[in-house]
Protein backbone atom coordinates (compact mmCIF):
# COMPACT_ATOMS: atom_id res chain seq x y z
CA UNK A 1 0.00 0.00 0.00
CA UNK A 2 1.30 3.75 -0.99
CA UNK A 3 1.87 5.35 2.62
CA UNK A 4 3.82 8.72 2.56
CA UNK A 5 4.68 11.39 5.64
CA UNK A 6 1.11 13.27 4.18
CA UNK A 7 -0.70 10.28 5.74
CA UNK A 8 1.22 10.78 8.97
CA UNK A 9 1.03 14.30 8.86
CA UNK A 10 -3.19 14.53 8.40
CA UNK A 11 -3.72 11.53 10.01
CA UNK A 12 -5.45 9.64 6.54
CA UNK A 13 -5.16 6.27 5.06
CA UNK A 14 -4.12 7.41 1.84
CA UNK A 15 -1.95 10.67 0.76
CA UNK A 16 -4.87 12.17 -1.21
CA UNK A 17 -6.67 15.33 -1.12
CA UNK A 18 -10.01 16.75 -2.03
CA UNK A 19 -10.27 19.70 -4.25
CA UNK A 20 -11.78 22.84 -2.79
CA UNK A 21 -14.15 23.07 -5.11
CA UNK A 22 -16.60 26.60 -4.85
CA UNK A 23 -19.91 25.74 -5.47
CA UNK A 24 -19.33 22.12 -5.12
CA UNK A 25 -17.26 21.07 -2.10
CA UNK A 26 -19.69 20.19 0.67
CA UNK A 27 -20.24 18.21 3.63
CA UNK A 28 -21.25 15.41 2.07
CA UNK A 29 -18.48 15.54 -1.06
CA UNK A 30 -15.76 16.06 2.21
CA UNK A 31 -17.33 13.34 4.47
CA UNK A 32 -17.01 10.83 1.64
CA UNK A 33 -13.52 11.13 0.61
CA UNK A 34 -12.36 11.30 4.27
CA UNK A 35 -14.28 8.32 5.25
CA UNK A 36 -12.47 6.64 2.19
CA UNK A 37 -9.74 7.17 3.49
CA UNK A 38 -8.42 10.47 2.00
CA UNK A 39 -8.90 14.34 2.93
CA UNK A 40 -12.09 15.63 2.27
CA UNK A 41 -12.03 19.12 1.96
CA UNK A 42 -15.28 21.87 2.34
CA UNK A 43 -15.03 24.65 -0.26
CA UNK A 44 -14.69 27.90 2.05
CA UNK A 45 -15.93 30.87 -0.76
CA UNK A 46 -19.39 31.19 0.52
CA UNK A 47 -21.18 32.96 3.34
CA UNK A 48 -19.67 32.16 6.62
CA UNK A 49 -22.56 30.47 8.25
CA UNK A 50 -23.49 28.49 5.45
CA UNK A 51 -19.37 27.19 5.60
CA UNK A 52 -20.06 26.59 9.29
CA UNK A 53 -23.05 24.48 9.42
CA UNK A 54 -21.14 22.22 6.45
CA UNK A 55 -18.60 21.93 8.54
CA UNK A 56 -20.71 20.71 11.38
CA UNK A 57 -22.48 18.05 9.32
CA UNK A 58 -19.48 17.13 8.00
CA UNK A 59 -18.64 16.35 11.57
CA UNK A 60 -22.08 13.88 11.76
CA UNK A 61 -21.12 12.07 8.68
CA UNK A 62 -17.45 11.19 9.46
CA UNK A 63 -15.38 10.86 12.49
CA UNK A 64 -12.16 11.35 9.89
CA UNK A 65 -10.17 14.52 9.78
CA UNK A 66 -11.47 17.03 7.12
CA UNK A 67 -10.25 20.66 5.71
CA UNK A 68 -11.62 24.00 4.69
CA UNK A 69 -10.34 25.51 1.98
CA UNK A 70 -10.37 29.52 1.70
CA UNK A 71 -9.67 31.48 -1.35
CA UNK A 72 -8.21 34.35 -0.02
CA UNK A 73 -9.23 36.79 -2.61
CA UNK A 74 -13.44 36.03 -1.48
CA UNK A 75 -15.22 38.37 -0.05
CA UNK A 76 -15.67 35.82 3.12
CA UNK A 77 -11.88 34.66 3.91
CA UNK A 78 -11.32 37.03 6.53
CA UNK A 79 -14.31 35.71 8.54
CA UNK A 80 -14.03 32.06 7.21
CA UNK A 81 -10.05 32.33 8.41
CA UNK A 82 -11.74 32.64 11.97
CA UNK A 83 -14.40 29.86 11.93
CA UNK A 84 -12.36 27.15 11.20
CA UNK A 85 -10.50 27.97 14.68
CA UNK A 86 -14.05 28.23 16.66
CA UNK A 87 -15.27 24.91 14.86
CA UNK A 88 -11.93 22.66 15.55
CA UNK A 89 -11.12 22.55 11.59
CA UNK A 90 -8.28 20.38 11.59
CA UNK A 91 -6.82 21.49 7.87
CA UNK A 92 -6.69 24.40 6.00
CA UNK A 93 -5.81 24.75 2.48
CA UNK A 94 -5.91 28.16 0.75
CA UNK A 95 -5.87 29.89 -3.30
CA UNK A 96 -5.62 32.80 -4.72
CA UNK A 97 -3.04 34.74 -2.34
CA UNK A 98 -0.83 34.51 0.40
CA UNK A 99 -2.48 33.28 3.50
CA UNK A 100 0.25 34.65 5.53
CA UNK A 101 -1.49 36.78 7.92
CA UNK A 102 -3.51 34.24 8.99
CA UNK A 103 -0.62 31.26 9.88
CA UNK A 104 0.31 32.48 13.50
CA UNK A 105 -3.86 32.15 14.50
CA UNK A 106 -4.38 28.81 12.70
CA UNK A 107 -1.08 27.15 13.97
CA UNK A 108 -2.11 28.19 17.32
CA UNK A 109 -5.43 26.44 17.16
CA UNK A 110 -3.61 23.30 16.06
CA UNK A 111 -4.64 23.77 11.87
CA UNK A 112 -2.46 22.47 9.55
CA UNK A 113 -2.09 25.04 6.71
CA UNK A 114 -1.63 23.84 3.14
CA UNK A 115 -1.37 26.62 0.73
CA UNK A 116 -1.83 25.93 -3.25
CA UNK A 117 0.88 27.53 -5.04
CA UNK A 118 1.59 27.91 -8.33
CA UNK A 119 5.48 28.72 -8.58
CA UNK A 120 8.69 28.09 -6.85
CA UNK A 121 8.55 31.93 -4.96
CA UNK A 122 5.25 31.30 -3.55
CA UNK A 123 6.37 28.08 -2.13
CA UNK A 124 9.69 29.44 -0.33
CA UNK A 125 7.47 32.29 1.04
CA UNK A 126 4.73 29.89 2.46
CA UNK A 127 7.66 27.90 4.19
CA UNK A 128 9.52 30.70 5.72
CA UNK A 129 5.88 31.79 7.15
CA UNK A 130 5.59 28.41 8.67
CA UNK A 131 3.32 26.71 6.85
CA UNK A 132 3.04 22.65 7.38
CA UNK A 133 3.32 21.39 3.26
CA UNK A 134 2.58 23.08 -0.11
CA UNK A 135 0.21 21.92 -3.16
CA UNK A 136 2.00 22.56 -6.43
CA UNK A 137 -0.61 22.74 -8.32
CA UNK A 138 -0.08 22.76 -12.56
CA UNK A 139 -2.31 24.71 -15.09
CA UNK A 140 -3.36 21.26 -16.39
CA UNK A 141 -6.19 21.48 -13.15
CA UNK A 142 -9.54 23.18 -13.51
CA UNK A 143 -10.31 26.91 -12.02
CA UNK A 144 -8.19 29.34 -11.25
CA UNK A 145 -4.68 28.23 -12.88
CA UNK A 146 -0.89 29.43 -12.88
CA UNK A 147 1.53 29.42 -16.00
CA UNK A 148 3.29 26.15 -14.92
CA UNK A 149 2.66 22.74 -15.75
CA UNK A 150 2.38 20.01 -13.32
CA UNK A 151 5.52 18.29 -14.71
CA UNK A 152 7.95 21.10 -14.65
CA UNK A 153 6.33 22.93 -11.70
CA UNK A 154 6.57 20.42 -8.60
CA UNK A 155 10.12 18.94 -9.25
CA UNK A 156 10.88 22.51 -8.91
CA UNK A 157 9.25 23.07 -5.71
CA UNK A 158 10.30 19.78 -4.61
CA UNK A 159 13.92 20.85 -4.91
CA UNK A 160 13.14 24.23 -3.58
CA UNK A 161 11.35 23.45 -0.27
CA UNK A 162 11.79 21.55 2.70
CA UNK A 163 8.16 20.56 3.70
CA UNK A 164 6.59 18.13 1.58
CA UNK A 165 4.66 19.02 -1.53
CA UNK A 166 1.57 17.75 -2.52
CA UNK A 167 1.10 17.38 -6.84
CA UNK A 168 -2.31 18.67 -8.22
CA UNK A 169 -3.03 19.74 -11.77
CA UNK A 170 -4.26 17.16 -14.46
CA UNK A 171 -4.06 13.72 -11.87
CA UNK A 172 -7.20 11.84 -11.63
CA UNK A 173 -6.07 8.48 -12.50
CA UNK A 174 -3.23 5.56 -10.81
CA UNK A 175 -1.29 6.29 -13.42
CA UNK A 176 -0.89 10.61 -12.65
CA UNK A 177 -0.61 9.41 -9.16
CA UNK A 178 2.58 6.93 -9.69
CA UNK A 179 4.53 9.99 -12.05
CA UNK A 180 3.60 12.67 -9.32
CA UNK A 181 5.36 10.63 -6.51
CA UNK A 182 8.06 10.34 -9.28
CA UNK A 183 8.71 13.93 -9.21
CA UNK A 184 9.15 14.02 -5.83
CA UNK A 185 5.99 14.27 -4.36
CA UNK A 186 4.06 13.25 -1.03
CA UNK A 187 0.76 12.88 -2.57
CA UNK A 188 -1.92 14.23 -5.00
CA UNK A 189 -4.71 16.82 -4.75
CA UNK A 190 -7.76 15.49 -7.03
CA UNK A 191 -10.61 17.66 -7.67
CA UNK A 192 -12.17 16.90 -11.30
CA UNK A 193 -12.40 13.41 -10.99
CA UNK A 194 -14.50 14.09 -8.00
CA UNK A 195 -17.05 15.92 -9.56
CA UNK A 196 -18.72 12.42 -10.66
CA UNK A 197 -18.32 11.09 -7.32
CA UNK A 198 -21.85 9.68 -5.87
CA UNK A 199 -21.33 11.88 -2.93
CA UNK A 200 -20.70 14.73 -5.06
CA UNK A 201 -24.09 16.69 -5.10
CA UNK A 202 -23.43 19.06 -8.15
CA UNK A 203 -26.07 19.64 -10.64
CA UNK A 204 -26.13 16.31 -12.40
CA UNK A 205 -26.02 18.02 -16.03
CA UNK A 206 -22.61 19.31 -14.84
CA UNK A 207 -21.67 15.51 -14.41
CA UNK A 208 -22.85 14.66 -17.45
CA UNK A 209 -21.02 17.32 -19.14
CA UNK A 210 -17.88 16.13 -17.39
CA UNK A 211 -18.57 12.58 -18.31
CA UNK A 212 -18.67 13.47 -21.96
CA UNK A 213 -15.87 15.75 -22.42
CA UNK A 214 -12.81 14.90 -24.78
CA UNK A 215 -9.31 15.27 -23.90
CA UNK A 216 -9.26 19.11 -26.34
CA UNK A 217 -12.83 20.40 -23.96
CA UNK A 218 -11.43 22.28 -22.15
CA UNK A 219 -10.49 26.11 -22.31
CA UNK A 220 -8.78 28.73 -20.44
CA UNK A 221 -10.82 31.93 -19.87
CA UNK A 222 -10.00 35.31 -18.40
CA UNK A 223 -5.83 35.65 -19.72
CA UNK A 224 -6.21 39.45 -20.08
CA UNK A 225 -7.79 39.81 -16.75
CA UNK A 226 -4.34 37.83 -14.74
CA UNK A 227 -6.93 35.55 -12.97
CA UNK A 228 -7.23 32.91 -16.21
CA UNK A 229 -9.58 29.78 -15.16
CA UNK A 230 -9.68 26.42 -17.27
CA UNK A 231 -13.56 25.54 -17.75
CA UNK A 232 -15.29 22.92 -19.84
CA UNK A 233 -16.03 25.14 -23.92
CA UNK A 234 -20.25 26.46 -24.21
CA UNK A 235 -21.28 29.82 -25.40
CA UNK A 236 -19.77 30.96 -22.20
CA UNK A 237 -16.56 30.56 -23.12
CA UNK A 238 -17.04 32.03 -26.91
CA UNK A 239 -18.15 35.03 -25.32
CA UNK A 240 -15.60 35.27 -22.74
CA UNK A 241 -13.09 34.77 -26.29
CA UNK A 242 -15.03 37.99 -28.04
CA UNK A 243 -14.10 40.18 -24.97
CA UNK A 244 -10.33 38.92 -25.54
CA UNK A 245 -10.57 39.78 -29.21
CA UNK A 246 -11.95 43.19 -28.69
CA UNK A 247 -9.63 43.87 -25.67
CA UNK A 248 -12.84 44.63 -23.33
CA UNK A 249 -12.48 46.43 -19.84
CA UNK A 250 -12.14 44.35 -16.53
CA UNK A 251 -15.52 45.69 -16.22
CA UNK A 252 -17.19 43.31 -19.08
CA UNK A 253 -14.98 40.21 -18.01
CA UNK A 254 -16.81 40.52 -14.38
CA UNK A 255 -20.07 41.03 -15.40
CA UNK A 256 -20.15 38.12 -17.84
CA UNK A 257 -18.73 35.87 -15.22
CA UNK A 258 -20.72 36.92 -12.32
CA UNK A 259 -22.39 34.20 -11.24
CA UNK A 260 -21.43 31.54 -13.66
CA UNK A 261 -20.00 29.09 -11.63
CA UNK A 262 -23.58 28.54 -9.53
CA UNK A 263 -24.98 28.65 -12.62
CA UNK A 264 -24.01 25.38 -14.04
CA UNK A 265 -22.74 23.81 -10.60
CA UNK A 266 -25.99 24.81 -8.77
CA UNK A 267 -28.88 25.55 -11.65
CA UNK A 268 -27.46 23.03 -14.38
CA UNK A 269 -27.09 25.27 -16.79
CA UNK A 270 -24.06 24.44 -19.00
CA UNK A 271 -24.64 26.29 -21.58
CA UNK A 272 -24.20 29.95 -20.38
CA UNK A 273 -22.71 28.73 -17.00
CA UNK A 274 -18.79 27.88 -16.21
CA UNK A 275 -18.42 24.56 -16.15
CA UNK A 276 -14.92 24.51 -13.87
CA UNK A 277 -12.93 21.19 -14.91
CA UNK A 278 -9.48 19.89 -15.29
CA UNK A 279 -7.85 18.38 -18.46
CA UNK A 280 -8.12 15.35 -16.94
CA UNK A 281 -11.79 15.60 -17.41
CA UNK A 282 -11.13 13.31 -21.12
CA UNK A 283 -10.16 10.62 -18.71
CA UNK A 284 -13.24 10.26 -16.49
CA UNK A 285 -16.00 8.33 -17.91
CA UNK A 286 -18.13 6.65 -14.90
CA UNK A 287 -19.28 7.72 -11.53
CA UNK A 288 -18.56 5.91 -8.84
CA UNK A 289 -18.57 6.45 -5.19
CA UNK A 290 -15.59 8.21 -3.67
CA UNK A 291 -13.96 4.97 -2.09
CA UNK A 292 -14.21 3.04 -5.34
CA UNK A 293 -12.30 6.19 -6.91
CA UNK A 294 -9.74 6.19 -4.28
CA UNK A 295 -9.48 2.78 -4.05
CA UNK A 296 -9.48 2.19 -8.04
CA UNK A 297 -6.43 5.18 -8.39
CA UNK A 298 -4.22 4.04 -5.65
CA UNK A 299 -4.75 0.34 -7.16
CA UNK A 300 -3.73 1.51 -10.25
CA UNK A 301 -0.90 3.42 -8.85
CA UNK A 302 0.85 0.05 -7.64
CA UNK A 303 0.33 -1.98 -10.52
CA UNK A 304 1.60 0.27 -12.72
CA UNK A 305 5.14 1.39 -10.61
CA UNK A 306 5.29 -2.36 -9.88
CA UNK A 307 4.91 -2.60 -13.93
CA UNK A 308 7.60 -0.07 -14.77
CA UNK A 309 9.85 -1.97 -11.81
CA UNK A 310 9.82 -5.38 -14.22
CA UNK A 311 9.86 -3.65 -17.21
CA UNK A 312 13.59 -1.72 -16.39
CA UNK A 313 16.76 -2.95 -15.98
CA UNK A 314 18.91 -0.45 -14.12
CA UNK A 315 22.96 -0.80 -15.27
Amino acid sequence: MIHSELCDLLGIKYPLIQGGMAWIADASLAAGVSNAGGLGIITGNAPVEWVRDQVRKAKELTDKPFGVNIMLLGETAEEVAKMVCEEGVKVVTTGAGNPGKYVEMWKSHGIKVIPVVPSVALAKRMERSGVDAVIAEGMEGGGHIGELTTMALVPQVVDAVNIPVIAAGGIGDGRGLAAALMLGSVGVQVGTRFLVAEECTVHPNYKKKVLEAKDIDTQVTGRATGHPVRVLRNRLTRKFQLLDKEGAPLEKYEELGRGALSKAAKYGDVDNGSVMAGQIAGLVKKEQTCLEIIEEIFKEAEEKIFEVQKKMIVK
